[in-house]
């Protein structure tokens, strides 16, 4: 696969109130105000929100799957949460490549999340290493 500085991939995901289950499940994280709507009506949000990471993990499916894709290999990743997630909202997770290095086979990207009303809800940098041979084994 061959790509450039400006490329763009994305992906989309209902979150609902079984994925962040789920995903409590998975992780391990059992945060009230993720799973219990009583104690969630309390605090700032006055309602429950999905987990941060939820919606973050759509950033690494857009890399492993759309761009760079199958062989890329996280080297580091940074997150700014902006806004939250709430059950019913519809997450798209959008990477853009920022820089390719000429020397070594590694990929920067920039990498945002936002819901179904265009509000920013995750920011951050993906830096990926590509290894053509796993590219061309796809």
């Amino acid at each position: 696969m061959s790509y450039k500085v400006g490329d763009t991939a994305s992906v989309s995901k209902d979150i609902t109130d079984d994925e962040i289950r789920k995903f409590a499940d998975l992780v391990g994280d059992h945060n009230s105000v993720h799973l219990n709507d009583e104690f969630a009506r309390k605090t700032r949000f006055g309602r429950r929100i999905a987990h941060g990471m939820l919606s973050a993990s759509l950033i690494s499916t857009a890399i492993g799957t759309r761009l760079p894709g199958n062989g890329a290999v996280y080297l580091s990743q940074t997150f700014r949460f902006v806004a939250p997630v709430f059950p019913g909202d519809t997450v798209t997770a959008r990477v853009t490549i920022t820089n390719i290095r000429e020397d070594k086979p590694i990929v920067t990207l920039e990498t945002i999340c936002f819901n179904q009303h265009d509000e920013l809800v995750v920011k951050g940098e993906a830096v990926v290493l590509v290894d053509p041979l796993e590219m061309a084994q796809v």
